[in-house]
């Protein structure tokens, strides 16, 4: 028999209580039984997202909420400022080309941020711009982008600031209202604490005020029935009704530890995670790395597929690689949601013994040193 650990950044671990309370019996969602459980999850989820706007609750990976906050908002021919520096932000320019709207990319190099001042010019040469899309980690490198910095550049204008917070909420502090982000969306399966399968996306009097005055282009996503529906604790569409009773489950255990202490606690495992790639002579890949998944750039002589893929035969541990021009070249390690500083510690010192067997030269041992001793605070 062989443990499993999952520490990929999505899906992450689901708590124990969690995947106890999707075992309840399923029950219907025209109901006053579901109205109540929504209207519950959607004041937990004010809590978590720092917002009184509503939280829209959608049956989709987070992808959907992406699609939602892009064929909602624009025309077509309608322009868009788009950051690219990872997948996510390339999916964002994928998103707006299929619904018709003009992305204008901010090309930023994979493993750094946007500077917000790069945002406040183009914004600045075109006041037609209708839309800001980034993100506030980007999965696929590990780094953070400024969304304080960004917000308060975005707000000075006309413009919408959509937020893709997949992997960072519940993980990395996020004020949506105070910062002025006008729709984040999020999706389930990260520092939410549950499978794949429900997706989030918040929206602002702004935003509503550019929605209202588009024609729907959608259909299953269209954000105007949500709305309706809402109205009175329903979905549009048949919801994923275990999911959102596991959801209710994963919220009260984030807001009984109070969302604040959640992010220090993420903080703490990352700087452990970090702390332990440098001990194995690594290198950090993002900058600023984001404290929801640590990437780490390995050296040329070792091939990073080959390590994920013996992490998860030989050790039972699945972490992910890289992405595109990084494939190879990175391990990403996820310390988000239902994570603890014995997943950190478990993961570095597979990743030292195999990439001691694979030729890197370190001193066995030092990693995970280095990783305990950020954990003491020393």
């Amino acid at each position: 028999m062989r443990k499993e650990y999952l520490l990929a950044p999505g899906p992450t671990q689901v708590p124990p209580e969690v995947l106890l309370e999707m075992a309840r019996p399923v029950f219907h969602h025209r109901t006053a039984e579901y109205r109540k459980l929504h209207q519950d999850v959607l004041e937990d989820l004010k809590t978590v997202f720092r917002t009184r706007n509503d939280v829209y609750t959608m049956t989709s990976s987070g992808t959907g909420a992406m699609e939602t906050a892009v064929v909602n908002v624009l025309s077509p021919g309608e322009k868009a400022l788009v950051v690219q520096g990872g997948k996510f932000g390339e999916r964002w320019v994928n998103l707006c080309k299929a619904f018709g709207a003009q992305p204008i990319v901010i090309d930023v190099p994979w493993g750094k941020a946007v500077d917000p001042e790069e945002i406040r010019k183009h914004l600045k040469a075109d006041p037609s711009i209708g839309a800001v899309y980034t993100q506030l980690c980007e999965t696929s490198t590990g780094v953070v982008f400024d969304m304080q910095a960004i917000g308060a550049v975005v707000k000075e204008t006309a413009a919408i600031l959509v937020c893709d917070g997949i992997s960072a909420v519940g993980a990395i502090p996020m004020e949506t209202d105070a910062w002025g982000i006008d729709m984040l969306v999020s999706g389930s399966q990260k520092a939410l604490m549950l499978p794949p399968g429900l997706a989030f996306i918040t929206v602002s009097p702004k935003a509503w005020k550019r929605i209202d005055e588009r024609k729907p282009m959608a259909f299953y996503f269209d954000i105007k029935k949500a709305r309706k529906n809402l109205a009175t604790f329903d979905n549009p569409w048949t919801p994923a009704v275990t999911l959102v009773v596991g959801l209710k489950k994963s919220l009260e255990i984030i807001n009984a530890r109070g969302i604040e202490q959640v992010w220090k606690d993420h903080t703490r495992l990352a700087k452990a995670a970090r702390a332990a790639a440098k001990a194995m002579g690594l290198q950090v890949f993002a900058d600023p790395p984001a404290d929801c998944v640590t990437a780490i750039r390995l050296p040329d002589s070792i091939d990073g597929e080959a390590l994920v893929k013996r992490l998860r035969k030989d050790c039972g541990i699945t972490i992910a690689g890289g992405q595109d021009q990084l494939k190879g070249k990175i391990i990403r390690i996820s310390h988000m949601g239902y994570a603890d500083s014995t997943d950190v510690i478990i993961a570095i010192s597979a990743v030292e013994m195999l990439l001691v067997e694979m030729g890197h030269k370190l001193e066995i041992g030092a990693g995970v040193r280095a990783a305990e001793m950020a954990l003491l605070g020393k």
